[in-house]
């Protein structure tokens, strides 16, 4: 399961305050992180080939110790008809020849062997994960029985990770994020993970904003941290958090814009083992509790880990990592990213990235029409394709597939999760969820 951004979070949209510290010294915890901290030496890795189906350049050695966890679980149901629930956004390919999964492995593949890449995903997308990933190892691809949200699936992830390293450094990222500029995202994530491994402190990384969206959770930063007086020296600036605040109204996203000090939330984390564990002892010990389990269970290999999932992950607290963590942890900063990104949440967000024409009409099929504007077209057929014609149809999205037409207005397109639902209820059609 993965992490998603605060807007997708079902809360009232009001900010959400940082406990106070305790004494001035609990208050400067922080800052010292990056203060007369020298990093442990770090283990190298053997170097591992490149895989001939990704462009992506591999990991020549790093530090064993590093790992990043990918969260691919999701249900993506606001791209069908194009995703289903075997098949969701993260697994299929909307812009260009790979899956968005496949694109999410590519990018941190410079960074960290193979052998440290997790991908956190569900029983029922396991097997097409495992078919897009042949180069991963088969144990790196962990199933979740049920849905249990966020928090578990990153204390999953942290159990795996620890029966491996109990001194690793973490990344969690999305499965299905739009990210162009792949290498200044990776000095972004670099950097973040030199942070953690420095001392008890949560990255999360921020996207600089480049206009009032009222569809995302915003950070909002404090005082800039001072450079690292030892060990590697960083480009990516890094801020105290002060507090998260859910998707405001409209007024409010022009408000954090003008003010310089709010950054979108990606959703992506950093930390150490032994950083996060301690965060689920003081906030959620019933999930610490489980970590401990599952981390046992993982170090006597996978179907042991599997067996004891099936018996205890239903029974498991759902709730998100925001929520249950990054919301009441004073150790939090926020590293400054400034690569492009789109988390692409439905179909209208992908004319951001489509080519369109002089009418505003984004394609992606063959397309005729007179007096049509501002469309979105996808034709995903694989057979039988035929010339797509529109005559006076504007605002609207038009989707085929070999088995279904998707036919919704932009401003509804929210609702096509309701639309599969509907469907699912509906035994003649639920074979097309």
């Amino acid at each position: 399961m993965k992490p998603k951004p605060s807007k997708k979070s079902a809360r009232p949209a009001k900010p959400v305050q940082r406990p106070q510290a305790k004494s001035p010294q609990a208050a400067s915890k922080v800052t010292k992180v990056l203060k007369n901290v020298k990093k442990s030496p770090a283990a190298t890795s053997r170097p591992v080939s490149r895989n001939a189906a990704s462009s992506a350049p591999v990991v020549r050695g790093g530090s064993t110790d590093r790992f990043v966890i990918i969260m691919a679980g999701g249900r993506g149901e606001r791209f069908w008809p194009v995703s289903r629930e075997k098949t969701p956004k993260q697994l299929i390919r909307l812009l260009g020849e790979r899956s968005f999964l496949q694109q999410a492995v590519d990018r941190v593949r410079p960074l960290v062997p193979l052998t440290n890449i997790l991908i956190i995903t569900n029983a029922v997308q396991a097997a097409e994960v495992r078919r897009q990933l042949p180069e991963l190892p088969k144990e790196n691809i962990i199933g979740e029985p049920v849905g249990r949200d966020t928090c578990a699936a990153v204390t999953l992830g942290a159990a795996v990770v620890g029966a491996r390293s109990t001194t690793a450094v973490m990344a969690v990222l999305p499965a299905d994020h739009v990210i162009h500029d792949e290498k200044g995202f990776r000095q972004v994530l670099s950097d973040a993970l030199e942070v953690a491994s420095r001392g008890q402190v949560i990255v999360t990384i921020g996207i600089q904003p480049t206009g009032p969206e009222t569809g995302y959770g915003y950070i909002h930063s404090g005082n800039a941290l001072p450079a690292p007086a030892a060990g590697k020296a960083l480009k990516t600036p890094f801020f105290k958090v002060e507090r998260f605040v859910e998707k405001p109204s409209l007024e409010k996203a022009q408000e954090y814009l003008a003010s310089g000090h709010y950054r979108w939330n990606a959703g992506m984390f950093v930390w150490s083992f032994v950083t996060l564990t301690n965060a689920l002892s003081e906030h959620q010990p019933e999930m610490h509790q489980a970590c401990q389990r599952w981390l046992a269970a993982a170090a006597k290999g996978p179907k042991r880990l599997e067996t004891v999932l099936a018996q205890e992950y239903p029974e498991i607290p759902k709730i998100s990592v925001d929520f249950a963590l990054m919301e009441k942890a004073q150790n939090v900063v926020v590293a400054d990213g400034r690569f492009d990104w789109d988390d692409l949440g439905a179909w209208p967000a992908l004319a951001r990235h489509l080519k369109q024409d002089a009418e505003g009409n984004a394609a992606v099929g063959d397309v005729v029409h007179v007096d049509a504007a501002r469309n979105i077209v996808f034709d995903s057929r694989t057979r039988g394709r035929t010339p797509i014609t529109l005559v006076g149809v504007k605002d609207s999205i038009l989707v085929l597939t070999d088995d279904a037409t998707l036919v919704a207005s932009k401003s509804e397109s929210q609702k096509i999760k309701d639309l599969v639902r509907k469907l699912s209820a509906d035994p003649r059609w639920a074979s097309l969820v």
